[in-house]
């Protein structure tokens, strides 16, 4: 191969993996605000740490004893979906052995933010694999899971979002794969008003973000790509989000 035709390979793959993060950036445009792309300095000043929701301390450090408790070992398979800048990840990677964390996000500039993270914390050397993608297509990461995470993520989706995510999951789980998620509880299916959810006094509606929805829709859901929901309940949230547990039947 010669070296113009080589550049000009580079070049092209350069420009499409470009296209790819700018679509990714605008995918979330009207339904929530986690499109936006952060600039070098605000990253530098630490506002991708409030971005992702805030408490990064407190809920980091909740999402992983609860995993812990699940039981998440070092050699296990962990995928962190909608990961953001790590306020969970830097956790799971500096407990897990190297290799064994993959987080994905659509945000672009949320994933510089945190191979920073890494570096600052001194995990660059855990091999963390960090992937930006708007179609939760997990199987680039051309491994199965032995357990998923997500928090606050279906909070901030329609149902149709959740269904791509949740088919995209399906594909990288064994039989004894959990993927743990969070959501903003209803009462009932369809519940339109508004909901104030204590402590915290977050508001969620039923079609706008941020989401509420009933257990029974989002077994539903589950149940449409083939998996199947477990109630978990409370497990500490400040804003009260639910912990559901879904796995292949």
């Amino acid at each position: 191969m010669g070296l113009k035709t080589l550049v000009s390979k580079l070049s092209g793959a350069s420009r499409k993996n470009k296209a790819e993060k700018d679509h990714s950036a605008h995918v979330m445009q009207g339904v929530n605000p986690y499109w936006r792309k952060l600039t070098a300095g605000e990253i530098a000043g630490g506002e991708h740490r409030t971005f992702v929701g805030g408490e990064w301390e407190q809920i980091g450090k909740l999402q992983f004893e609860f995993l812990k408790a699940e039981g998440l070992e070092p050699h296990h398979n962990l995928v962190d979906v909608a990961c953001g800048a790590l306020r969970g990840g830097l956790h799971f990677v500096r407990y897990l052995e190297s290799g064994r964390y993959h987080g994905l996000d659509i945000n672009a500039s949320l994933i510089e933010a945190a191979r920073g993270e890494l570096e600052s914390a001194g995990l660059a050397h855990k091999d963390a694999r960090l992937m930006v993608n708007d179609k939760f297509e997990l199987s680039r990461f051309e491994t199965s899971f032995d357990y998923g995470i997500s928090v606050s993520l279906f909070t901030h989706l329609y149902m149709n979002h959740i269904v791509r995510c949740l088919a995209g999951m399906r594909k990288v789980m064994t039989q004894e794969s959990r993927f743990y998620v969070t959501y903003f509880e209803a009462p009932e299916p369809v519940h339109l008003e508004p909901i104030t959810h204590e402590p915290g006094g977050y508001v969620t509606t039923y079609d706008a973000n941020p989401f509420h929805c009933a257990f029974d829709e989002m077994q539903s859901l589950a149940r449409q790509t083939g998996l199947e929901a477990r109630q978990i309940g409370d497990w500490g949230h400040p804003r009260n989000q639910k912990m559901i547990c879904l796995e292949r039947p």
